[in-house]
């Protein structure tokens, strides 16, 4: 079934859009800047410190990355407070977690680093007048419009009829349950004959994503869409399809676009991907955090990105190509 014609336009405009200003100060180079991502070997991570390093490398700074093994606040805290101890001169932190993390960066900023987050939030992810107001800047994508905008999509593909079963990380994390809650939202605009099948949460890892998927196929057979929101959850969600032999019969959205989530578009496992620009998430963070050190005022506090929406129908455009996430992230 195709996409309609409201999706094949690939940018979705979102409230505080952000661009790269084309010229920086000096004062600050020289620097070091810290990226502590989310989880290693994520093509989206990847892509984010590819984009970081080169605005990196614009600006005459030093960047240094690292990040845990798996999605885990207790794996993440000492890379952070081992950068704190080597004495960076700014941060750039992916937070495993919105509560947890906030002691080992709430340190980094009383020694004068300034804090810039990346993709995911602390507290509330307010930090003008939210519980957590120290980061000098947040840059993210507008998730729940992005839950929102593939759910609805999906929804379209289904035919308008159905049940949804929502796929997210983590219970806790702002992007997972903003995407969770702009799907949700999707299936209750979608009226009566839209249903949610339920919500699992996979921690990052296409297994656990497998294994619910083909659980939650047993228990509701009338199951017709499956939004995956994150690249580890629509890989497995397209596995489960794969191995029930379901590819068509039950629709995929998946939230990001490693080159896994494009081939499976091309077979028809998945439907529509919604690519992220992480590379924008990275330069933007670093200059950030440049601006910080240099100290400028940061404003907006929170920024989004947009997004490019991808279809079979538009797979082969060059914005498409270009939203695809790229792993040659640099040395």
């Amino acid at each position: 079934m195709r996409i309609s014609a409201l999706l094949a336009s690939t940018v979705l405009a979102c409230s505080s859009v952000i661009a790269l200003p084309a010229a920086h100060a000096d004062s600050a180079k020289g620097a070091t800047i810290a990226l502590i991502y989310g989880i290693k070997g994520d093509p989206f991570y990847m892509t984010m410190e590819r984009g970081a390093r080169e605005e990196a490398a614009k600006l005459g700074v030093k960047l240094v990355a690292d990040g845990p093994s798996q999605w885990n606040p207790a794996l993440q805290s000492p890379i952070i407070d081992a950068m704190v101890a080597r004495n960076v001169d700014a941060l750039v932190v992916v937070p495993n977690d919105p509560q947890a993390m906030i002691a080992s960066l709430q340190t980094a900023n009383t020694r004068g680093i300034p804090v810039v987050t990346a993709d995911t939030t602390l507290g509330d992810g307010d930090y003008t007048k939210g519980s957590v107001t120290f980061p000098v800047a947040g840059i993210s994508s507008d998730n729940f419009a992005g839950g929102k905008l593939a759910c609805t999509a999906l929804i379209k593909a289904m035919g308008g009829k159905g049940k949804v079963y929502i796929l997210v990380s983590t219970p806790n994390v702002v992007s997972d349950t903003k995407r969770r809650d702009g799907c949700k939202e999707a299936i209750k605009e979608a009226g009566p004959g839209v249903g949610l099948a339920g919500v699992d949460y996979t921690q990052s890892n296409s297994a656990i994503a497998s294994n619910d998927t083909q659980a939650v196929l047993q228990r509701n057979p009338d199951i017709a869409g499956i939004f995956g929101g994150n690249t580890f959850s629509a890989e497995g969600a397209a596995a489960a399809i794969k191995t029930a032999n379901l590819q068509g019969a039950v629709k995929i959205a998946s939230f990001d676009a490693p080159q896994e989530a494009i081939n499976a578009l091309k077979d028809k496992t998945i439907d529509l991907v919604i690519a992220q620009q992480p590379a924008l998430i990275g330069a933007t963070a670093v200059k950030d955090a440049f601006d910080a050190l240099e100290s400028k005022t940061v404003s907006p506090k929170n920024s989004f990105v947009p997004f490019v929406t991808i279809t079979r129908e538009n797979v082969d455009t060059q914005a498409a190509q270009a939203a695809i996430y790229r792993t040659n992230s640099g040395s």
